[in-house]
């Protein structure tokens, strides 16, 4: 009877451990302060204050180095440790058929791969793959599946590819052009909109490609076929608009059970600490997301007052809003097998991190369960610990994959490195 009792108190623990309180309302916006691993929040659109409850704010981070001690945190049962340095620019990663990371050094212009040979959890190999690029973001392998016969490479101006062989650690040739002029560039303050993602469709028939505004929330022509997400034929062809109305829709993800499109987007700035939010969806053909005349639905920028009232009602409401202005980039299901149950197949996203609100909010990965393709709206901290307890910042979290061994990787181009996560168990 005294083992049973154990037993039932060790459970219980477990349970507290496991599932905080949902955090709803202003509770669910605050800020990096009361960011901890399992941290649960639900943000509706009935919670979103007006236009202008608070001032605007220009807080860039402060970045430092990690300071002796400074880890990421993640849930109980899981450890991190340091995967790969030495990069200028981390950010995108994809995982090749073979185990093989590949990483797009954006600042350096290159792709990298890296292999781990022995699997002790560290790459054995970084080999430089691809050089002389412009600006590189996206990446992907087609066909799908397992043995791919192009690497596609997304440059701010245009998509490229190389042929690939399963386990080329250098490319086969030189890039191919597949789409011209993607209206390449748009550094904003906060330093986004040049970035370039690309996935295909389970089929193999349809290659996406997104695309940031060139400006915070103008309607001039610099935004022409801007602010959207593109559909082209593999070999670049029959291009044309998928959804539009998406401010910077950075990252792109497959979903692999039901191959949905998902998107990560940052929204715009100016109108307060907690207006609009951030949101990670389901991207729906043809659909409108209201950029930049309205947000969230059919809220009015108040910069464009009394514009296009006949589109109010068709603005879709994205599945998941996120802590306003926290730059959320790359997206991912999880693939492996070693995480507890809870966290497969759901959506890992890298948060980088606020510029412009009063108190910090992002420099975290968060976890979305997603439930017969869709989510409820709810997402999790999962790791977090980039901020020091004064408001610096040492680490920004971008790309997000899942290795070969079922460990989580995570870029940091703040710290210039990648972070694998890992169950205990499974060591």
């Amino acid at each position: 009877m005294r083992r049973f009792l154990l037993a039932l108190i060790g459970l219980s623990l477990v349970s507290a451990v496991a599932e905080e309180p949902l955090q709803t309302g202003s509770a669910a916006m605050s800020d990096w302060s009361a960011d901890r691993p399992g941290v649960r929040r639900l943000i509706t659109v009935q919670d979103l204050p007006a236009p202008y409850a608070t001032e605007s704010s220009s807080n860039p981070p402060k970045k430092v180095t990690r300071p002796d001690k400074a880890w990421p945190q993640v849930p109980p049962g899981f450890e991190v440790t340091l995967y790969a340095e030495g990069f200028q620019q981390p950010r995108k990663m994809v995982t090749a058929p073979n185990g093989d990371i590949f990483v797009v050094d954006s600042q350096a212009n290159t792709v990298r791969v890296l292999r781990d040979e022995n699997g002790d959890g560290k790459p054995d190999k970084n080999e430089l793959y691809l050089e002389g690029l412009d600006q590189p973001f996206g990446m992907a392998f087609y066909p799908p599946g397992d043995d791919p016969q192009f690497f596609y490479v997304a440059n701010t101006g245009n998509v490229v590819r190389v042929p690939y062989r399963r386990g080329d650690l250098k490319a086969a040739g030189k890039p191919e052009l597949i789409v011209r002029d993607l209206s390449a560039g748009g550094h904003l303050t906060g330093g986004g909109h040049w970035t370039r993602d690309l996935a295909f469709s389970h089929d193999g028939k349809q290659l996406f490609v997104s695309i940031g505004s060139k400006t915070n929330v103008e309607d001039s022509p610099v935004e022409k076929n801007r602010a959207r997400i593109f559909v082209f034929d593999p070999d670049g062809g029959n291009g044309w608009t998928y959804a539009h109305g998406i401010r910077n829709p950075v990252g792109l993800a497959i979903d692999p059970a039901t191959g949905a499109l998902w998107t990560s987007v940052n929204e715009r700035d100016g109108l307060g600490d907690n207006l609009p939010c951030d949101y990670i969806t389901k991207v729906r053909e043809n659909g409108f997301y209201g950029w930049p005349w309205f947000y969230l639905g059919n809220h009015e920028d108040p910069r464009h007052k009394g514009k296009y009232p006949e589109l109010a009602n068709s603005v879709i409401v994205p599945d998941v809003l996120l802590q306003s202005h926290s730059a959320s980039l790359c997206l991912t299901f999880y693939e492996g097998t070693t995480f507890p149950a809870r966290y497969r197949g759901q959506i890992f996203a890298g948060l980088h991190g606020s510029w412009n609100r009063s108190r910090r909010t992002g420099y975290k990965v968060v976890m979305v369960p997603v439930k017969n393709g869709s989510a409820a709206g709810e997402y999790e901290d999962f790791l977090t610990g980039f901020v020091t307890a004064d408001g610096n910042v040492w680490g920004r979290p971008v790309g997000v994959t899942t290795a070969k061994d079922g460990a989580l990787l995570v870029s940091d181009d703040g710290g210039k490195v990648i972070w694998r996560v890992q169950a205990k168990a499974a060591r």
